[in-house]
C-alpha cells in the first residue's frame, strides 16, 4: 500500500518567494545607493575645483622650501655642515660658491631681485658692503653670539672665528728669530724666504685692520717692504703652507687653521708651526666668518633656522673640531689643537673697522702689489 504524498500548498510557496525576493531587492537597492552616493561625491569634487585638479577646500601638501645660499666660504670647508642641516630638517639647500667680495658685488647688482636668501661671507667686510639689503636678525639669534662677534645693527652674526698668524718652517727658522711684529718681515734678511696671497680675502681683511692700527701710510710702506723682499705669490693659504712644508719658503702669512688641517692629516709630523706676533699686532688679527639674511627672502623662516643651526652646539662643535676654527657662541669647548685666544694679545679692532675693503684694494694697488 502506497502512502499518500503531502498536500501541495501554493500559499506557502508564494510566501517564501516573496520573502526571498524582498531580501534580494533590499541588497540591490543598498548597493545602488552606495554607487550613486560615490558618484555624486566625485562629481562634487570636480565641480568645486576651478582648475579641475586640486580642490581648494581640501588640504594640499606644503612644498618643501629651498634655501639659496651665496657662500664666500669654500665648498670644502662648509659643505658638510650645510648637508647635515638639510638632512636633519628636510629643507633643501642650493649653494652658489664664490669669493665673498665677488658675491657681495653680485648681490648689490641684483638688488631686490636677488635669488639669494642667505649671504655667508668669509669676512665682515663683504657683509658690511651689503648691509642695507640684509634684514635685522631676531634677538634670540643675535644673543647666541658674543657681542664682539656680531654687527652692531643686528644685520649679521659671526659664525666662526679665525686668527691671522705667521706660519714658519721649524727646520729652517727658530721661533726666537721671529720678530714681535709682522713689520719685522720687511727686513732684507727675509728676502726670498717669504710667501703671501695678496688677492686672498683674509689677507685683505688683515691689511684693512692694519690700516686702522697703523694708518694708510705705514701700511703702504709695509706692503712695499714685503714686496721688495720678493715673496712667492700664492692664491690662498693652503698652498703657502704646502710651500713651507716642501722647503720652498720659510714664512707665510695665513689663517691659523690651514696649518692645523695639515697637521691633522700628517702621518710623519709636518715641519711647520704657527706663530702669533705679540703686542696686539695686526698679524694676530681675529676675524670672523659671518652670515646675514636678505630682506627680500621668501624663505626667511627657514633661513633663520639655518643660522640658528650654525650657532647651535652641533654647528659650533663642527667648526672647532673639523675645521679648527674658534667658536663664537658661549660655552663651547674648543679643540685641543687650538691656542686659546687668551694666550696671545689680539689687536683692539672692532669688526666694523674691517668693512672698507674697497679702500684696501686701492691701497694695495697703489703699493704696486697688484
Amino acid at each position: 500500500m502506497i502512502a499518500a504524498a503531502p498536500a501541495f500548498s501554493s500559499t506557502r510557496v508564494l510566501g517564501s518567494y516573496v520573502q526571498v525576493h524582498s531580501k534580494l531587492m533590499s541588497i540591490f537597492l543598498t548597493k545602488l545607493l552606495i554607487v550613486v552616493a560615490l558618484s555624486l561625491f566625485i562629481v562634487g569634487l570636480a565641480g568645486c575645483s576651478s582648475e579641475g585638479a586640486n580642490p581648494t577646500h581640501l588640504p594640499t601638501a606644503t612644498p618643501t622650501p629651498t634655501l639659496t645660499i651665496y657662500s664666500g666660504r669654500s665648498e670644502e670647508l662648509v659643505s658638510p655642515i650645510i648637508k647635515e642641516f638639510s638632512k636633519l630638517t628636510g629643507i633643501k639647500v642650493a649653494v652658489r660658491w664664490g669669493g665673498s667680495s665677488e658675491l657681495a658685488a653680485t648681490i648689490m647688482e641684483e638688488g631686490e631681485n636677488t635669488p639669494s636668501d642667505i649671504f655667508y661671507s668669509q669676512d665682515p667686510g663683504a657683509l658690511g658692503a651689503v648691509s642695507a639689503q640684509l634684514m635685522t636678525l631676531p634677538d634670540a639669534t643675535l644673543n647666541k653670539v658674543k657681542p664682539e662677534f656680531r654687527s652692531t645693527n643686528g644685520s649679521w652674526v659671526g659664525v666662526s672665528g679665525r686668527a691671522r698668524s705667521v706660519a714658519f718652517s721649524t727646520k729652517r727658522v727658530a721661533e726666537s728669530e721671529l720678530p714681535d711684529s709682522i713689520w719685522g718681515f720687511t727686513d732684507q734678511k727675509w728676502k726670498g724666504r717669504l710667501a703671501w696671497a695678496p688677492t686672498n680675502g683674509s689677507f685683505q681683511v688683515m691689511v684693512t685692520g692694519m690700516r686702522k692700527l697703523w694708518g694708510d701710510q705705514k701700511t703702504k710702506e709695509w706692503l712695499m717692504g714685503i714686496h721688495a723682499n720678493k715673496p712667492t705669490v700664492h692664491k690662498n693659504n693652503s698652498t703657502q703652507i704646502k710651500s713651507i712644508g716642501d722647503g720652498e719658503v720659510d714664512i707665510g702669512f695665513v689663517n691659523h687653521y690651514y696649518l692645523l688641517r695639515f697637521l691633522d692629516e700628517s702621518v710623519d709630523g709636518f715641519p711647520v708651526r704657527n706663530y702669533h706676533p705679540k703686542a696686539g699686532d695686526p698679524g694676530s688679527l681675529i676675524m670672523v666668518s659671518g652670515i646675514g639674511i636678505l630682506k627680500n627672502s621668501k624663505q626667511s623662516e627657514a633661513a633663520i633656522k639655518f643660522v640658528d643651526f650654525l650657532l647651535s652646539s652641533v654647528g659650533q662643535q663642527y667648526f672647532t673640531s673639523k675645521t679648527f676654527e674658534y667658536p663664537v657662541a658661549e660655552n663651547i669647548k674648543i679643540s685641543t689643537a687650538l691656542v686659546p685666544l687668551s694666550k696671545f694679545q689680539q689687536p683692539n679692532i672692532d669688526l666694523a673697522d674691517l668693512a672698507d675693503l674697497k679702500g684696501t684694494l686701492k691701497l694695495i694697488q697703489n703699493a704696486g702689489v697688484l
